[in-house]
């Protein structure tokens, strides 16, 4: 069930994150990479190493990680290099741009400097 549809699956995640202050876009290792104060808050991974899907990766809230995977396989993953470290993957063909748009946004508050936090509390 593809839910994110009209422009690209990536021009999508890129409007989503840059619409948050102080990010940005740059490359990082091949792949469209979205920072924020200098620290990566969402990676764009389309078909990374032989993967069939079109995903991002981004950082959960300490321990959300494993619920987020057994409830929703389907959509949730542990992705390469930074599953270790408490990341989710999604598959962008499973999830609703609504529920792709908060965990963007709750990544971006957690990555982002507590200066810039506080100046956007309704993000």
């Amino acid at each position: 069930m593809r839910v994110l549809i009209g422009k690209s699956l990536l021009e999508q995640v890129r409007t989503l994150c840059l619409e948050l202050p102080g990010s940005e876009e740059r490359p990082s290792h091949g792949a469209p990479t979205f920072f924020v104060g200098g620290k990566v808050f969402t990676i764009f991974a389309d078909k990374h190493h032989g993967d069939t899907r079109t995903t991002v990766w981004l950082p959960v809230p300490d321990g959300l990680q494993p619920g987020l995977i057994a409830a929703t396989p389907q959509t949730f993953f542990s992705p390469p290099y930074l599953g270790v470290r408490g990341w989710v993957g999604i598959d962008l063909a499973t999830i609703r741009k609504a529920d792709l748009q908060y965990h963007i946004r709750s990544a971006w508050s957690l990555i982002a400097p507590k200066r810039l936090r506080a100046a956007h509390p309704e993000i």
